[in-house]
């Protein structure tokens, strides 16, 4: 009994913020500014909503970090699940030396990582202006080059992936074998279908993360057109305050896509890191 209290209470830490800013969303500037103002608002403002939509274009933001996480998901999925199957069914000088450096790059902070990529990104020869020496131009900034490529693979996708890989028995493989396919046939149609619940625990982070990402499409884009949700989110904090009720409005739409994500796919999820850690 009280294991359920205990995960009662901590559940209801956990849900509180997310409460906290559905219901400033639908409060008036009013009663936002107030001292006394009730937990709940007086007036439930559902405006704000529509008024938050027409103070940015949201679509535009919306649909490019729907193009930018979706691209990203498809990309480490299968370049991702390939490294990590040939990591652990092929043996080749070297695999495990590289193994190592996958794991190497997960100690890596990520915001270590931001200078360096941007100075790869702003100096990439023969785009953007630049010539063979990166030199001249702008390079990736300000394009879709720039809010995709870096993020295609994830060492963490590649490491999940080898764990999967490494469970399957031999025997499926010899079976295939047996039976003339190649060994991406043996990849794509034998070991993937296995490994479902890889599949869905990559695809939800990577979207996740992607979806998310405020940072680095901040530092390479100028332009409105590429734009993310999350950096259009910052147009409702001025120098003379914040309008905390589009604020909110804008941050609940925004974590409503990977609320239904993480619901449409908990059981996957919770059974892909399950395995890796009894791994």
């Amino acid at each position: 009994m009280g294991l359920y209290v205990t995960l009662a209470v901590v559940s209801l830490l956990m849900v509180t913020p997310f409460l906290w800013m559905i219901v400033t969303s639908l409060k008036t500037p009013q009663e936002i500014a107030a001292e006394h103002a009730g937990l709940l608002p007086a007036h439930w403002d559902f405006g704000n909503y529509a008024d938050a939509f027409r103070a940015a274009p949201f679509g535009t933001y919306a649909r490019n970090s729907f193009v930018i996480a979706l691209s990203h998901t498809v990309l480490n999925v299968v370049f991702a699940s390939m490294a990590g199957y040939a990591l652990a069914r092929i043996r080749f000088r070297g695999s495990e030396f590289l193994f190592y450096c996958f794991v190497a790059a997960l100690m890596i902070p990520t915001y270590t990582k931001v200078l360096p990529e941007f100075l790869i990104v702003r100096f990439m020869p023969l785009a953007g202006g630049n010539d063979l020496f990166g030199q001249g131009g702008s390079g990736w900034l300000d394009t879709w080059w720039a809010l995709i490529v870096p993020g295609a693979v994830t060492p963490f996708a590649v490491f999940l992936f080898r764990q999967f890989y490494l469970d399957l028995p031999v025997e499926l493989e010899e079976a295939a074998r047996l039976d003339g396919l190649g060994e991406f046939r043996i990849y794509a149609r034998i070991m993937t279908p296995q490994v479902k619940p890889a599949l869905m625990t990559v695809a939800l982070l990577t979207f996740e993360s992607s979806w998310n990402n405020f940072l680095w499409p901040l530092l390479v884009t100028r332009t409105d057109s590429l734009r993310v949700i999350q950096v259009g989110l910052s147009v409702f904090k001025t120098e003379n305050g914040t309008q905390w009720q589009f604020l909110m409005a804008g941050t609940t739409l925004a974590t409503l896509p990977m609320v239904l994500l993480f619901l449409l796919g908990q059981r996957y999820f919770v059974q892909g890191f399950a395995h890796t850690g009894l791994k």
